[in-house]
């Protein structure tokens, strides 16, 4: 665990900007010290780079969030955007590095219209990035299903979601108890529906493809994985994802 003054020496953040983010829901400690001091674990950190990387790509801090705390949020697919805006900006700043370049050598007469060519000022043309950017905002914002879950999850207190989460996990938890049966048995079956019926009704709708794409990312490893195989015992995220694949495919057929 790190203090505040720790998290601002290591990351070059004042003090004051990591208070600031706390209060915003930006960034918050993961626990608080008898005393009452924030604490940060390293998923808070990994948390912490992620915005310190959309802040260099030029993101507002509403939009850093409304992404971080989207319920279709994929970190690994969030590294690939990230890694290809910041290759698209690595080659602008090359390019602009070689226009400077290009007219120290010319010297003071660079100015002479028969040496200034439109590559001077296409190398500085950031199209491509911002095209990159804008793209990378729309994957989020303009999906359909982020815009009907902030709908939902416009009114709703903390406290509410924090309800649905323990909703979310006692599920999970009831899948754990029958994770030695037949994932396509009648029983296993229902449950499937219920959390596809549990999910529609407060998050957003959930068709059978999303279902599907949910049911891999549970056993998918990582905190998700963890988190399912916390609450029912290990396993529970690979036994879900198979009950989930064979309730789909019913649908198909």
């Amino acid at each position: 665990m790190m203090t505040v003054r720790e998290v601002s020496k290591i990351s070059g953040l004042s003090v004051r900007t990591l208070h600031h983010y706390d209060k915003i829901g930006l960034f918050r400690p993961s626990s608080h010290s008898d005393a009452g001091y924030r604490l940060y674990d390293d998923a808070s950190l990994e948390r912490l780079l992620f915005i310190m990387l959309y802040r260099t790509l030029g993101f507002p801090l509403e939009e850093i969030k409304s992404i971080l705390d989207s319920k279709h949020y994929d970190r690994n697919a969030a590294l690939r955007q990230q890694i290809e805006m910041l290759t698209l900006k690595k080659e602008h700043l090359e390019n602009m590095i070689t226009l400077a370049q290009g007219l120290l050598f010319r010297g003071t007469n660079f100015m002479n219209s028969d040496t200034i060519t439109a590559r001077d000022f296409e190398m500085l043309d950031s199209g491509n990035l911002g095209e990159a950017i804008q793209k990378a905002k729309k994957s989020v914002t303009q999906n359909d299903l982020y815009k009907e879950f902030a709908k939902k999850n416009k009114h709703r207190t903390k406290k509410e979601n924090e309800r649905l989460e323990k909703e979310m996990l006692s599920v999970f938890a009831a899948f754990g108890k029958v994770r030695s049966s037949d994932p396509a048995s009648k029983k296993v079956q229902r449950m499937v529906k219920a959390l596809n019926d549990f999910i529609t009704e407060n998050f957003y709708t959930c068709t059978p493809e999303i279902l599907a794409y949910l049911g891999r990312v549970y056993a998918g490893g990582g905190e998700f994985t963890e988190t399912i195989d916390a609450a029912g015992g290990e396993g529970t995220g690979a036994f879900a994802c198979e009950a989930i694949r064979i309730y789909c495919d019913k649908l198909k057929s």
